[in-house]
């Protein structure tokens, strides 16, 4: 096995956490703290409406005389290397988008890409992208429709981004919001956690596990659609991407004011996934999905969201890993296997940059 990675790759680029930088770091794209202050302070601020200072994972509005309100989603990928096991960056820019729709409920129906090509991309690389982004766009029945293309000199642009946007359609009587959580909910997981972060990591920096570790990316609209057509009462989905499952559960914590206690015991990892996490000195809480979701329902209805999750092939390992409590509203603690229990902190920095 290759040596252990150490230096700022690891460690992350902002490793004391304060707020306000004179500039853009790594940090600020990481789905922690750092994120999280340029949101609030400046970019909602700046912008000024309702919908977008809702921060849900898609924004949803009115159609006049319809029995539908549209959703409009959108999300820039910037992942290094192009290629993963897995996965790339083409498939990568529309499952994004796509999950991003599905988990507030609305059938995705059209896709928009944007892409930054540097001067000296191969063409045949170039290609092989938009292949994988026509596959993912079958695979999760969604047109792309509209885009564009811009050029930046070389060495300007590192190879390729794209940016992706996405519209659909929620039923105008459909409510998904991370402000809905109410104690006694419970928390379930659709899969194993830490799988994209890994998969990237391992290309990245060389190193070698007993069985490959793959991205998890995939569309999870036909997953959603599943647990949505149980009836449930579901309060909120969420994707877990930057910042894993720990960024989102304190999305839901701080925007609904209950506080979340997880069961260690009960999150689902594979096993090289946990063996790297250890080797490396990650936490699987942190490290990012690209084709996971956390769903947050009645306790009265967790066993058939459950159950219909687990229907679907992206939930077969899907699994109820906490709950709200009305104590320390905001919060998120871990309770281990013996019964302690830990506060689950947000991370600060970046723990993995360009994964996504």
């Amino acid at each position: 096995m290759s040596q252990p990675l150490t230096g700022p790759e690891l460690a992350g680029s902002c490793p004391i956490p304060k707020s306000r930088y004179p500039e853009i770091t790594m940090g600020h794209g990481a789905g922690g703290q750092l994120m999280e202050d340029l949101i609030h302070r400046i970019i909602v601020p700046t912008f000024d409406n309702d919908i977008l200072a809702a921060l849900e994972d898609q924004a949803t509005l009115s159609l006049p005389q319809s029995d539908s309100r549209l959703a409009f989603t959108t999300d820039s990928y910037v992942v290094q290397p192009l290629f993963f096991p897995g996965g790339d960056i083409g498939k990568l820019a529309v499952h994004g988008t796509v999950n991003d729709l599905a988990v507030g409920g609305a059938r995705p129906l059209a896709l928009s890409a944007g892409l930054i090509l540097e001067e000296g991309l191969p063409i045949e690389t170039l290609e092989r992208v938009l292949r994988s982004m026509g596959e993912a766009c079958r695979d999760a029945d969604v047109r792309l429709v509209t885009g564009d293309t811009k050029v930046v000199e070389r060495g300007k642009g590192d190879q390729i981004f794209i940016n992706t946007s996405g519209v659909g359609l929620v039923a105008k009587d459909r409510t998904l919001s991370i402000a809905s959580v109410r104690s006694g909910d419970k928390l379930i997981v659709s899969g194993t956690l830490g799988d994209h972060g890994i998969a990237i990591l391992s290309v990245r920096e060389g190193l070698e596990f007993e069985t490959t570790i793959e991205s998890d990316s995939a569309p999870l609209s036909g997953l959603t659609e599943k647990v949505l057509a149980t009836g449930a009462p579901v309060r909120v989905m969420r994707d877990l991407t930057r910042g894993g499952l720990s960024s989102v559960l304190h999305e839901l914590a701080r925007s609904s004011q209950v506080g979340l206690v997880l069961e260690e015991s009960a999150i689902p990892l594979k096993r090289e996934v946990r063996a790297a996490c250890e080797i490396l000195g990650l936490d699987p809480l942190y490290v990012a999905n690209e084709g996971k979701l956390v769903a947050a329902v009645p306790a009265e209805s967790a066993e058939d969201v459950l159950d219909a999750m687990r229907q679907h092939p992206l939930g077969a390992d899907a699994a109820i890993v906490g709950e709200a409590v009305a104590d320390h509203p905001t919060m998120v603690l871990m309770r281990s296997a013996v019964g302690g229990e830990r506060v689950v902190t947000m991370i600060s920095g970046e723990q993995l940059p360009r994964i996504c």
